[in-house]
């Protein structure tokens, strides 16, 4: 009898215990006895994400939303039907405080850090449950902001409330078909009843959250200016206190490449009543704290899928024998995961960064230099690890040969979601646009340059101190480029470069600062490799030659010069 081969597939331990690099970074960033109290919750969703949660992500493959927008008797009801999963991660996101975390403050600055070091170990196992958590939490952000009392009182207590039968989420509808990214040209109509209360007429055309509780819009009230000074932001309840949906008709669930699991929908906004979350005309200045907030989940979100994507690959590596031995002992399959896993500690870092930074603001505590880096690095941040988990969800897939591109293996699904992560809350484009504004700012250059020479201080590691240089001379360049480049033409044309060298610059000065800690705390080389590996990949992205590329960007006639 011939006995068949059989491949084991990949599996996943506690994803708390088993990763060593947020283990290491959260001794160095959190008190002792701030780690100490968190510990065992991570470890608790470490073992969720490995286990439970991991498996009702492969079982849960095929279920999608479903629509139902009629009964059986003839009355409009718009029922969304989530998935077993989204429903399970519905209760564990409220019971670990997933959004209530930073608004408890129990932990004061660290409290963002261990909010998102939660959500980074939950993320990949929950079919992108994130994402609503993301708007609800820059929801819950934004009410506090604004300060309207009532609203705080009525929405903000169930946004971060522990308790699953109580807890809302809430959604962000801003985008619209004639603008997309360009809200300047919302369609939506906001005008006032004679009861005092606003009602909305438009359609939405990509809505997150449609399952929630509440919402925030954009909308233009009516006799406003054309443009996005005459737009304002809206609060909205979805369903009255018969459950039925106020002046809302739900026309479809969007047929997307990734994050199916995700109900976005479009919506047509019929009447639907409203309140008016600040001044009539300040609806986009009213939207930065959201921002701010969702787009740092997004790069959490983007480590995320980095971490878990390689953990399958290095896991497989050590099962998978091909050429008369394992891939974990194939030279070329060494180094191409060795790379990976250095992009991925990068993004890691430039990631917490950032949450460190977003909880010094929101505590009070953060300097001048602080809020300007917060202000860039929310754009920069999101930017560059989007790109970096594309990238890097493409190799793991490679690594997995033919398997990696069978659906029922689930791996397929990573790579789909992650293509979200350049997208969703502005993509690269808009945020490089983003950037440079940031960077027009007076202090923004010398807070990038300060932490720069901070992270790389006191190096005595003669490679990394090579490393070190490397960074500084791309910032040194990216600021000598801005500079120069009076044009704004020019500098449009290179925003995405410049942003992405700021950001790659500063990964590898926070690898080099981790790894010269790890050495001496930890007496551990890895982060030290990470470092030196990161630092042989393209760091410094600006191009000094002026070009204008239209002709290849519309494939049109360029004359020869004679």
């Amino acid at each position: 009898m011939i006995e068949l081969f059989h491949q084991q597939p990949p599996s996943l331990g506690n994803q708390y215990t088993d990763d060593r690099v947020l283990r290491s970074f959260l001794r160095r960033a959190l008190p002792r006895d701030v780690l100490a109290q968190v510990e065992p919750d991570l470890t608790t969703m470490g073992e969720l994400a490995g286990g439970e949660l991991y498996r009702l992500h492969l079982a849960d493959r095929l279920n999608e939303p479903v629509l139902t927008q009629w009964d059986a008797w003839g009355e409009r009801i718009d029922h969304i039907e989530v998935s077993p999963l989204w429903k399970r991660a519905a209760r564990l996101a409220a019971e670990y405080g997933l959004v209530a975390l930073p608004y408890e403050r129990t932990y004061g600055v660290f409290s963002r850090i261990v909010q998102f070091a939660l959500v980074y170990l939950f993320h990949p196992s929950t079919d992108v449950y994130t994402c609503p958590l993301a708007m609800s939490d820059g929801a819950a952000r934004t009410l506090v902001e604004a300060g309207d009392a009532t609203l705080i009182d009525r929405a903000l207590p169930r946004l971060i409330s522990r308790d699953p039968d109580r807890c809302w989420t809430s959604g962000q509808w801003m985008t619209e078909l004639p603008g997309g990214s360009d809200v300047s040209r919302t369609e939506t109509i906001a005008r006032p009843g004679f009861d005092g209360v606003w009602r909305l007429f438009g359609r939405k055309w990509f809505t997150s959250a449609t399952t929630g509780q509440m919402a925030l819009a954009l909308a233009r009230p009516d006799g406003n200016p054309p443009g996005s000074r005459g737009l304002a932001l809206f609060y909205i309840e979805l369903r009255d206190d018969e459950g039925r949906l106020q002046g809302i008709r739900v026309n479809r669930l969007k047929d997307k490449l990734g994050t199916r699991k995700v109900p976005t929908a479009e919506l047509s906004l019929e009447g639907t009543p409203a309140r008016l979350v600040g001044a009539p005309n300040g609806g986009v200045r009213a939207i930065v704290p959201m921002l701010q907030v969702t787009r740092l989940w997004n790069s959490v979100s983007a480590a995320s899928f980095m971490r878990r994507g390689i953990a399958l690959a290095r896991d497989y590596a050590r099962r998978r024998v091909a050429f008369d031995a394992p891939l974990n002992r194939q030279p070329l399959h060494i180094e191409t995961l060795a790379t990976l896993q250095a992009e991925f500690e990068g993004a890691f870092h430039l990631s917490f960064l950032t949450a460190g930074l977003l909880g010094a603001e929101e505590t009070g505590v953060a300097d001048e230099r602080q809020r300007h880096l917060l202000r860039v690095l929310t754009s920069i941040t999101k930017l560059t690890t989007g790109r970096q988990a594309v990238d890097v969800m493409s190799e793991v897939i490679e690594a997995f040969g033919g398997a990696g591109y069978v659906e029922d293996t689930g791996l397929p699904t990573l790579l789909r979601d992650a293509h979200v992560l350049p997208i969703w809350e502005g993509t690269t484009n808009v945020l490089a646009l983003d950037t440079l504004r940031a960077l027009a700012q007076p202090g923004t250059w010398e807070a990038i340059l300060s932490l720069a020479d901070e992270l790389t201080t006191g190096v005595n590691d003669s490679s990394l101190a090579s490393a070190s240089v490397r960074a500084r001379t791309a910032l040194d360049h990216a600021r000598r480029w801005f500079g120069e480049a009076r044009d704004r033409g020019r500098l449009e044309r290179g925003a995405r470069r410049l942003a992405l060298t700021i950001g790659r610059s500063l990964e590898l000065a926070l690898l080099i600062s981790h790894a010269t800690w790890s050495l001496t705390e930890e007496h551990d080389g890895r982060a030290r490799a990470a470092a030196l590996r990161f630092a042989r990949s393209p760091i410094d992205l600006i191009d000094d030659d002026d070009c204008d590329d239209t002709a290849l960007a519309d494939d049109v006639s360029l004359p020869v010069q004679p």
